[in-house]
């Protein structure tokens, strides 16, 4: 124990035993109305000197004796308990009066009655006291250890939640990355024979789109205007396929560019309109890409022309259904992926709280 800690311990005990020693000079002018308070100050020195003697041996000798019979059986361990009180209690009260008589404060001819007197008493406030503060000691302790129990187990529920979530978005993004990547690569490699400078420009936003893939399983959320950007890439793509037959128009605030979505997200919506709207009808159609802020949310639409669909009719690991997932798993409830049917269009609306997808 370094010196601070010890000077700390001290004086810990010396007030306490102070306040114990306030016990008898009050129990007396309590019971006793005619005290004056020139013999209750000198009740108080007496009963100071008591407890500090019986207080002192008390601290050193009681925590050991506590600590070291944890582990012994029940009737063993309170009867060593208790006994190291009352020694305790007999060893300073025997020094107490020893001081006493050193002092001048009472014979040596009354030592021993005074003693037999004192000692009942001594005893009585010793060990209550000792076994207040041993059982009060001992319920802190388990109180501090269940909480740390609970912390560490919160802690390592918290960080297997977080590897799971992750494990759980790194696996849905693996089987959207290659099924993106091969659609935009059939693009590029139809277009090599006939128009390659155009061919060599759609290599430059095809290694535009791997970046921003890569990039974004680092970010976990990236900016719309950053989506935005990979949208019209992968569309101009699509568009060395499609020809006049693909159309598009994106109508998206400016207010919204910094408000941040799951990578890819908004390209699984426009992909899937391509290829069920577009792809099969020999006239093509028109893909439209519109945002709006609404009661706290950022509110991004992809409209197409294309049959009637339900999102739960979407085979697990499609596009759309890993889609949900990763919103699941990124904001819970608080975000979704919902489809509206109006004027013979399909609504996909990606809707994320806007307070978590600001910048």
């Amino acid at each position: 124990m370094n010196e601070p800690t010890y000077r700390t311990s001290v004086l810990k005990i010396v007030m306490w035993d102070s306040v114990f020693a306030l016990i008898p000079p009050v129990l007396l002018f309590t019971l006793h109305s005619d005290i004056t308070w020139r013999q209750l100050l000198m009740d108080f020195k007496f009963s100071w000197i008591y407890s500090n003697c019986i207080g002192g041996l008390a601290f050193l000798i009681i925590p050991k004796i506590w600590i070291g019979t944890c582990k012994l059986p029940l009737w063993f361990r309170w009867t060593a308990r208790v006994t190291g009180m009352f020694t305790a209690c007999v060893i300073g009260t025997l020094i107490a009066g020893l001081i006493f008589v050193a002092l001048g404060w009472q014979p040596m001819s009354e030592y021993w009655p005074q003693f037999l007197g004192s000692l009942k008493l001594a005893a009585l406030l010793t060990i209550g006291a000792g076994l207040a503060i041993g059982i009060y000691s001992t319920l802190r302790e388990r109180l501090d250890e269940t909480t740390l129990q609970l912390r560490t187990k919160e802690l390592e529920r918290e960080r297997a939640l977080k590897l799971a979530t992750e494990a759980q978005l790194a696996s849905l993004e693996s089987r959207i990355h290659p099924h993106f990547l091969f659609n935009a690569l059939n693009s590029i490699s139809s277009l090599i024979p006939e128009d390659p400078a155009r061919a060599e420009r759609l290599v430059e936003q095809m290694a535009a789109l791997l970046r921003f893939s890569l990039d974004a399983n680092q970010s976990g959320l990236v900016p719309l205007a950053s989506e935005l950007k990979i949208v019209a890439d992968y569309l101009d793509i699509e568009r060395a396929r499609f020809g006049e037959r693909l159309r598009y128009q994106i109508d998206v605030p400016a207010d919204l560019n910094e408000s941040r979505i799951p990578p890819l997200s908004l390209q699984t919506l426009v992909e899937n309109s391509v290829k069920h709207a577009i792809a099969p009808d020999r006239a093509g159609g028109e893909i439209r890409i519109t945002g709006v802020r609404a009661d706290g949310l950022c509110r991004v639409a992809v409209s197409d022309s294309g049959p009637a669909f339900q999102l739960e009719s979407a085979p697990s690991g499609h596009g759309l259904d890993n889609l949900r997932d990763r919103l699941s798993a990124l904001f819970g409830d608080r975000a979704a992926l919902i489809l509206q049917r109006a004027g013979g269009r399909n609504n996909l609306i990606l809707s994320i709280p806007q307070a978590v997808t600001r910048i």
